[in-house]
């Protein structure tokens, strides 16, 4: 046997990048915690925690209007599936968590999709997941965008979601019934 049928192989690492926004990040100094450009890597069973909370959150924001824990992110592997998978919760009872186009309240979680936008109050993250075969680490790395997401990557406007409370998604102008004169036919 050759040493080249000998050597291990190397897995793969599920990669989760995650772009920011905010549109007081450049005087506040809300992400001076987070470490930008650089990845770091993460024991798959570790539950990342996102808030205001040094001593209970890996990635933490400098804003009293984030709660202490806003939401979690859980690595998981579908029953039936060699694939990782990302779960998101809410951890937050003032503040909804948008999901994409979907409205989490407090302790409601869904699949994270490969890439989407998630909101809550004027915070926008852009989620990227690269699929890796490794059950034992994942890695993620952040970085800062200069200006919103939902323009720069030429998303429908959304409205943020509100500090206290939740989000209402109202009806596409498409949908919504309307009213015509009987001439008009």
């Amino acid at each position: 046997m050759s040493s080249f049928e000998d050597a291990d192989t190397e897995e793969t690492v599920t990669f989760l990048q995650v772009t920011v926004f905010h549109p007081g990040q450049q005087q506040g100094g809300i992400f001076q915690s987070i470490r930008f450009h650089h990845r770091e890597r993460l024991p798959a069973s570790e539950v990342v925690k996102f808030g205001r909370n040094a001593n209970t959150c890996r990635y933490t924001f400098q804003d009293k209007q984030v709660s202490r824990v806003q939401f979690s992110l859980q690595l998981f592997r579908k029953f039936d599936s060699s694939g990782i998978s990302f779960e998101i919760k809410n951890m937050s009872k003032k503040t909804s968590l948008l999901v994409g186009s979907r409205e989490l309240g407090y302790l409601n979680k869904v699949d994270l999709p490969p890439r989407c936008v998630v909101r809550f109050g004027d915070y926008q993250l852009l989620m990227e997941k690269e699929d890796g075969e490794s059950l034992d680490v994942f890695e993620t790395q952040f970085l800062l965008s200069p200006r919103s997401l939902m323009q720069e990557h030429h998303w429908p406007p959304g409205r943020p979601v509100p500090e206290h409370g939740c989000f209402v998604a109202s009806c596409p102008a498409s949908t919504s019934p309307t009213e015509t004169d009987e001439s008009e036919s």
